[in-house]
């Protein structure tokens, strides 16, 4: 589980940029500049007047006392923090929290930021028999009709991780794309295929080669996220974009 420090709850009132927002915090009124910890587009979440978690992390090497976290959607909280993927899918594969299917053996060692190719993997683990598996984690924020998605932009970065972990698999890793969706409310993830074509088309691709494709929920609330289960990922399921 991951506990944010000092969290207030605040008001969206606008975007400036992708860095940046403008917030008023409801215990105090004041309107606070606060970093937005997804430089994603998140236009379904951040409304005028929508309920947002902040989290008071004041330095002076810091521009902003403030990092927004978490955004409430109806009666449900969304963690938006793109840096938490990562930290939880580590710890839920050593906690044996997230469970990859097809490794032999037991994880005995995990490492963060793995080179492979022209690509930097976020985790490669070794299990006790000797296997190897490279992970690479994406964090899933998009949601309707409680079906998650992704992306909710256009990834370069992360197309070229996929077409990396076919050829990964080809020469003996095991190979797993884990989405980390930083919500409850979900029944099914998918890839948002509209959005980007050449992704649904390399994740197919990626399947029949042998990568595994899997999808874990979360319980979020306004300072905690933790993991909570797997959810069904299935690339043909109809996506209705909220943005559009």
């Amino acid at each position: 589980m991951i506990i944010y420090p000092e969290v207030h709850l605040a008001r969206f009132i606008k975007r400036p940029n992708r860095f940046i927002a403008e917030c008023q915090l409801i215990d105090s009124g004041e309107i606070v500049t606060v970093h937005v910890k997804n430089t994603g587009r998140c236009k379904e979440l951040l409304f005028p007047d929508t309920e947002v978690a902040l989290s008071y992390q004041a330095s002076e090497k810091r521009k902003t006392d403030y990092d927004l976290i978490a955004v409430k959607k109806v009666e449900e909280w969304i963690n938006i923090d793109s840096q938490v993927p990562n930290q939880l899918a580590s710890e839920g594969l050593l906690e044996k929290k997230i469970l990859l299917p097809g490794l032999a053996g037991e994880i005995c060692s995990l490492k963060r930021e793995q080179k492979f190719g022209n690509s930097k993997f976020d985790i490669l683990v070794e299990t006790d028999q000797g296997e190897q598996a490279f992970v690479e984690v994406k964090g899933m924020t998009l949601e309707n009709n409680e079906i998650g998605a992704f992306p909710d932009a256009p990834t370069i970065r992360g197309l070229k991780h996929v077409e990396e972990l076919i050829k990964a698999k080809k020469i003996g890793y095991q190979c797993y794309v884990l989405f980390i969706i930083q919500f409850e409310k979900v029944k099914t993830a998918t890839i948002h295929e509209k959005m980007q074509p050449s992704l649904a088309e390399a994740i197919s691709l990626g399947q029949k080669a042998g990568v595994h494709v899997l999808a874990y929920s979360c319980q979020v609330s306004p300072a905690t996220i933790d993991i909570q289960k797997q959810i069904p990922f299935e690339l043909n399921q109809e996506f209705e974009d909220p943005n559009r």
